[in-house]
């Protein structure tokens, strides 16, 4: 795959990525509660469990701009530099890395 076909994820590849993801997820949950995981298991326990609460925040921060958009109240974090900015943790796409076209 190159770095062109990364970058041109449709909607249905990226929602199977996300389920194949919480799928794996649960199976390494499963692992580690019969205490049969071993240490990469765990890791990637660890990986997947940031992936998914970011892009759980990701979606959060979205549907608050969007009710901003509307007219609307949602929660947002006054900042000096961002305000108001709507902020959860890790979702707020300002803040992420520079992108790495993977």
């Amino acid at each position: 795959m190159t770095s062109d076909d990364r970058n041109k994820r449709n909607p249905e590849t990226l929602g199977a990525i996300g389920k194949v993801t919480l799928e794996k997820l649960a199976s390494l949950s499963s692992k580690i509660r019969d205490d049969v995981a071993t240490e990469p298991d765990r890791i990637n326990h660890e990986i997947l469990s940031e992936i998914v609460a970011l892009a759980s925040n990701r979606v959060s921060v979205e549907k608050n701009e969007s009710i901003l958009d509307e007219g609307g109240s949602a929660w947002t974090e006054r900042t000096e530099s961002h305000y108001p900015h709507i902020r959860l943790h890790g979702g707020a796409l300002e803040d992420d890395p520079l992108k790495m076209n993977i």
